[in-house]
């Protein structure tokens, strides 16, 4: 498989920004989702540099699989938080009545985009 770490990693940043529109835009759970799949494609764009493959959503499991030198446990609180977002935030089925765009507020979007921004962050010092 050809290392595409970069076309990853560009992706996550471009998906961290639709995360900061969203936010603009009062579209919260979208936000969140959009935050996970940033931190997501940052996580697997290092796993990508470091020739390993990343399999799932779970941001946990996935910096949790990394390699002990790489010392992402300090991403790991960030992560859960973000865990979170990637199934709620479009299914009206994750709450008894209502949707997603119901539950979502300005706070928990920003918090997500904080968390995402810690994990781009990370991933994208260990790839430059």
């Amino acid at each position: 498989m050809a290392e595409r770490s970069q076309d990853w990693f560009r992706q996550a940043e471009a998906d961290l920004r639709h995360a900061r529109h969203g936010v603009e835009d009062g579209d919260f759970e979208w936000a969140a989702f959009a935050a996970h799949q940033a931190a997501e494609k940052a996580i697997k764009a290092l796993f990508q540099k470091l020739h390993l493959d990343a399999w799932g959503h779970a941001l946990s499991l996935l910096l949790g699989s990394l390699p002990e030198s790489v010392a992402a446990a300090p991403l790991l609180d960030a992560a859960k938080r973000l865990d979170k977002h990637y199934i709620p935030t479009r299914y009206p089925n994750g709450f008894e009545r209502g949707a997603p765009v119901d539950f979502y507020t300005r706070g928990e979007a920003e918090q997500a985009i904080a968390d995402a921004e810690e994990i781009v962050g990370f991933c994208g010092g260990q790839i430059r």
